[in-house]
C-alpha cells in the first residue's frame, strides 16, 4: 500500500533526524527515508569532540542515541531509496522498491557523497586497498602503510584515527598548507606517525592485481613525479552533494547544492532542506541538526496555514 505522512525526510542523518524529531513533537506525521543505516557520515566518523554536551563521543554512539530519541517520538524510520519526485499538493516519492510515499511536505536531508579521485587504479583496487571509510576498513590495515589524500576536517581526522593502527601513514596534499581546523592540524603534526607530503596530486594507484601496493604523486606546482609503496589510499577530497533524484524539480543551484532561505524553505513551496545537502559554508554536526529544526518548524507552520 502506498504510505501518505505530513511530513516525509528524506536522509536519516542527524539533520533528518532532528528534522524528524521536531516534526513528531508539533504532533505531525512524519516517516524518515533513508537508503542505509540511520546516521549518515556521522556514523563512520571515529571520534566527535565538537558536539556540545556529549564531550568525546563516536560517530556511532550518538548516532545511535539520536535514533532511539526520533523513533520514541513516534517518527517512523522506512529504509527505501527515493528515485525520483513528483510535486503537487501532495508530494510523491518513487521508492527503488517499488513503493509511493505520498507527503504533504518534503524535507531533502540526503547529504552528500564522497568525490572519487579519478585517476587509474582508483577503480580497480576499491575494495582491495582503496577505501573510503576509515572506521569501515580501518582494522584491514593494521600495521600496514597507509596514504591518506587530503587537507580537510575529514581527511585529518580519518588520518588520526588510522595513525593507530598504521605502521606509517602519509598526508598528501595539493597546497602548501591544510585546510583543516588549528586543533586538528596541531594533533596531525605531532603525531609521531604522521608524515605530510605537501604540494603533491596523486596521479595513478598501483597494484600487483589484486591488492594496492602504491601511489603515483606528481607536483602540483611542476611536472615530477614519485612512487610511494602503500598497502592502502584513503581518498578525502570532498563530496559531492546527492540530489540527482529531485534535479527535475529546479530547486537547486547549478553544481547539486540544494537552495534555501534563512528558515531552511527552498524556492517550490512545500519543500525544505537540511544538513550537508544545502549551499552553507559550514558542514557539521551541529549545523545539521539546526537545519532540521528549522525545516521541521517551518513546515509545520507552513501546513497549519
Amino acid at each position: 500500500m502506498d504510505k501518505q505522512f505530513d511530513v516525509i525526510i528524506v536522509g536519516a542523518g542527524p539533520a533528518g533526524m532532528t528534522a524528524g524529531l521536531y516534526g513528531a513533537r508539533y504532533g505531525l506525521s512524519v516517516a524518515i527515508l533513508d537508503a542505509m543505516i540511520y546516521g549518515g557520515k556521522m556514523q563512520k566518523t571515529y571520534e566527535i569532540e565538537n558536539y556540545p554536551g556529549t564531550g568525546k563521543t563516536s560517530g556511532a554512539a550518538l548516532s545511535q542515541t539520536m535514533y532511539e530519541q526520533t523513533e520514541a517520538a513516534g517518527v517512523t524510520f522506512l529504509f527505501d531509496e527515493i528515485e525520483r519526485i513528483e510535486d503537487g499538493e501532495v508530494k510523491r516519492l518513487y521508492g527503488l522498491s517499488g513503493e509511493v510515499y505520498h507527503g504533504r511536505a518534503v524535507i531533502l536531508a540526503s547529504g552528500t557523497r564522497e568525490r572519487l579521485l579519478g585517476i587509474p587504479g582508483e577503480e580497480t583496487y576499491t575494495g582491495r586497498g582503496v577505501s573510503y571509510c576509515a572506521v569501515c576498513d580501518g582494522m584491514l590495515f593494521k600495521n600496514k602503510k597507509v596514504v591518506v589524500i587530503g587537507g580537510g576536517n575529514s581527511a585529518l581526522e580519518e588520518a588520526l584515527y588510522l595513525a593507530n593502527l598504521a605502521s606509517s601513514l602519509t598526508i598528501v596534499i595539493r597546497r602548501d598548507q591544510f585546510r583543516a581546523q588549528g586543533s586538528i592540524v596541531d594533533k596531525v603534526l605531532t603525531h609521531p606517525n604522521i608524515t605530510v607530503l605537501y604540494q603533491k596530486v596523486p596521479v595513478e594507484i598501483l597494484g600487483d592485481g589484486s591488492r594496492v601496493n602504491g601511489i603515483v604523486l606528481k607536483d602540483s606546482t611542476g611536472e615530477n613525479t614519485m612512487t610511494l609503496a602503500c598497502d592502502g589510499v584513503f581518498p578525502y577530497i570532498g563530496a559531492d552533494p546527492v540530489s540527482g533524484y529531485f534535479a527535475s524539480l529546479g530547486i537547486c543551484d547549478k553544481e547539486g547544492y540544494l537552495l534555501c532561505d534563512e528558515y531552511m524553505r527552498t524556492p517550490l513551496a512545500g519543500f525544505y532542506g537540511a544538513g550537508d545537502l544545502r549551499r552553507k559554508e559550514l558542514r557539521q554536526v551541529v549545523t545539521a541538526v539546526s537545519d532540521g529544526a528549522l525545516a521541521a518548524t517551518a513546515a509545520f507552520h507552513d501546513l497549519n496555514k
